[in-house]
């Protein structure tokens, strides 16, 4: 089978949420061809993402031009190629139009409410407001069943090994990424902190994740909590394995449970599979939270308010207790009573 599967581009964010889209498309269709096609620019599962994109997919085309003008209805694109499946993952109608000249047996898309798709939704279908859950129904509707999020994609020996390094087995690893692409998006850091410090009274490592935006922070956090690691400014680490987004994925899977912001790194700390503790506050939590193994969402509006200053860190810290207690196993069922 071959498939191709349509996006406009990918910068690390988008990347890095389509990751547990890219694996259940492996899952739903094991033996397929998958092409990738950027039609509008480049895409990080040919660059920063390619070590985990490269078992999902077969073939990715970067900078194709495809799907931006008119004109391009009056040709084919990609005249010498012909597919089993097309996923459309984006709604601009004259993309899709110029998409559906492809050559193909059948066409999914949810443009204009799947109007120009050979498969559709059943009656009363609303389109879900995450990204990767919009994504999710499309392998739904063109594999004609659902297939749940993958939060085991391979990481290679670079990054797990440096992992492995910098939060050694033993401690119980409490990950906390205080930073966030805006100010108004972010947890106030004395909180963060004030939690850091809760969880070391109770015997736990604290692990911060500061990005090259939360650099500034690194000597007023390494005074405030002496015993907090922070496994992307460790010397022993090489640089560029530091600043990969999979090293950041690979803490995660050492980690028993990580607090993030709405923000990038709380995206890549759910795609590793730990446990997540999302903190939210203008910002849409039913549109932008990530998709994770096990996600607690904590909104501000819960509490009376907007600012993030609204979360108290008392929720943060009984989130916390939560998410480290072991799962209790389901209760059997007992048998039908005899007739």
């Amino acid at each position: 089978m071959d498939l191709l599967v349509y996006s406009g581009l990918e910068l690390i964010g988008d990347g890095v949420m389509k990751l547990p889209f890219l694996g259940a498309l492996r899952q739903r269709w094991p033996a397929a061809r998958i092409t990738w096609l950027a039609g509008k620019g480049k895409t990080v599962y040919a660059h920063a993402l390619a070590p985990l994109a490269a078992p999902l997919i077969d073939e990715i085309i970067e900078e194709a031009g495809i799907g931006s003008r008119a004109d391009e209805l009056l040709r084919r694109p990609l005249p010498e190629r012909r597919f089993d499946l097309v996923i459309d993952t984006q709604r601009r109608v004259l993309t899709t139009l110029i998409l559906r000249r492809i050559r193909s047996r059948c066409f999914v898309s949810g443009a204009a409410r799947f109007l120009l798709s050979d498969k559709r939704p059943k009656r009363g279908y609303e389109r879900p407001l995450r990204l990767i859950d919009q994504l999710l129904d499309l392998i739904a509707i063109a594999g004609g069943e659902r297939v749940e999020p993958r939060f085991d994609l391979a990481l290679g020996a670079p990054w797990s090994e440096a992992a492995a390094l910098a939060l050694p087995p033993g401690p119980v690893y409490i990950g906390i990424a205080p930073g966030a692409g805006g100010a108004q998006k972010r947890w106030p850091l004395a909180r963060f902190v004030a939690l850091a410090q809760a969880q070391q009274e109770r015997g736990r490592t604290a692990v911060l994740l500061l990005g090259p935006d939360e650099r500034g922070w690194e000597e007023e956090l390494r005074t405030a909590l002496p015993e907090a690691l922070l496994p992307l400014q460790d010397r022993r680490i090489a640089a560029e394995i530091a600043a990969s987004p999979l090293f950041t994925m690979a803490l995660g899977r050492r980690l028993a449970v990580a607090v993030a912001n709405d923000s990038g790194a709380g995206h890549l700390l759910a795609a590793s599979g730990v446990a997540m503790i999302s903190l939210f506050g203008p910002s849409a939590a039913a549109k932008f939270a990530p998709a994770a193994r096990r996600l607690t969402l904590i909104e501000a509006q819960r509490f009376g308010g907007s600012e993030m200053s609204a979360i108290p860190l008392a929720a943060v810290s009984e989130a916390v207790e939560v998410s480290l207690a072991p799962t209790p196993p389901l209760s059997p069922v007992p048998p039908a009573a005899a007739p």
